[in-house]
C-alpha cells in the first residue's frame, strides 16, 4: 500500500609419584578445582544469569509477571528483531526484491537502509509507503517470510511509481493505478495467498483478485469519500494499470 495507504546465521595421564609429605600448619595448600574448571565462586553468576533468562522466557510465555505494558514492550522487541533480521536476508537474496532496489536506483530514487524500517501496526496492515518518510514494514503483520518478501516488493512499487510517475496521492486514480500495479506485481494475488484468504476461483482470480485488493488499499485514502468511490477510480484505471508491468518484464 502506498504511505497514506497502509498496505535469517587432550589431557596428558599423570605418572605415579612418590607419596607427597603431609601437609603442615606452616604449608598452606589450595583448594581443589572444581569439576568443570571453575570454581563454585566462579559458577554463581553464571548460573543466577541462566536463572534470569529462564524466569524472563518463563514470564513471556505465560504473562505472570510482567505489566501489559512490559509483556507488549518484550513482545515488540522480538517481532522488530525478526523483521529486521528477515528485511537484511531478504535484501540479499530475494530476486525480486534486489531487482527493485535496482531499478530504484536507476530511476534516480535509490532505497536505502534507513529508508526501511520495521514497527508496529494495527493487525490489518502489513506495510505501507509514505512519500516523506519512505517504507514501513508492519512487524507484528507477517505470517511468513515470504509474506514479507511480497510487502517488500509491493511497496517497493509503490515507491518506484512515486519516483517514475510522479503519483498524487490525494488523486484516487493515481493511486488507484499504482495499487493496481503493486497489487499485480508483488505477489500479493498468487494462488496459495488467495486460498488462505479464502478466496479462490477457476478464472481470471487474478485480476479479480487484484481488484479487490486495489479497491480496499483506495478505500483507506483520507481523500476517499466511500468505497464506491473506491471502486469507481479502480475500474476506471484497471486496465491499463494492470498491462504495465514496468520495471518487470511481467508478472513476477
Amino acid at each position: 500500500m502506498a504511505p497514506t495507504t497502509q498496505t535469517q546465521e587432550a589431557p596428558l595421564q599423570p605418572t605415579a609419584t612418590s607419596q607427597a609429605p603431609k601437609p603442615t600448619e606452616s604449608s598452606p595448600t589450595t583448594a581443589a578445582p572444581q569439576a568443570g574448571g571453575g570454581s563454585a565462586s566462579e559458577k554463581e553468576p553464571k548460573e543466577q544469569k541462566a536463572f534470569e533468562r529462564w524466569t524472563r522466557t518463563l514470564s513471556l510465555i505465560t504473562g505472570i509477571g510482567l505489566s501489559q505494558e512490559e509483556f507488549q514492550a518484550e513482545i515488540d522487541k522480538i517481532e522488530r528483531k525478526k523483521c529486521e533480521l528477515r528485511k537484511e536476508q531478504l535484501i540479499k537474496t530475494s530476486p525480486g526484491v534486489r531487482f527493485m532496489m535496482n531499478n530504484l536506483v536507476k530511476s534516480g530514487c535509490p532505497l536505502t537502509k534507513n529508508m526501511m524500517e520495521c514497527g508496529p501496526c494495527d493487525n490489518t496492515k502489513a506495510g505501507g509507503f509514505s512519500k516523506d518518510h519512505g517504507i514501513l514494514l508492519c512487524q507484528n503483520g507477517f505470517f511468513s517470510k515470504k509474506h514479507q518478501e511480497h510487502t517488500m516488493i509491493h511497496e517497493m512499487i509503490h515507491m518506484y511509481d512515486h519516483c517514475v510517475f510522479n503519483v498524487d496521492w490525494d488523486n484516487l486514480r493515481h493511486h488507484a493505478c499504482s495499487e493496481v500495479r503493486a497489487a499485480a506485481l508483488g505477489g500479493d494475488c498468487n494462488w496459495t495467498r488467495e486460498v488462505r484468504r479464502g478466496f479462490y476461483t477457476f478464472t481470471k482470480q487474478h485480476q479479480e483478485c487484484v481488484k479487490r485488493r486495489a479497491t480496499l488499499s483506495v478505500q483507506g485514502n483520507p481523500k476517499c469519500p466511500s468505497r464506491d468511490a473506491a471502486e469507481k477510480a479502480v475500474n476506471a484505471v484497471f486496465e491499463s494499470c494492470y498491462n504495465d508491468t514496468r520495471p518487470f518484464d511481467e508478472f513476477y
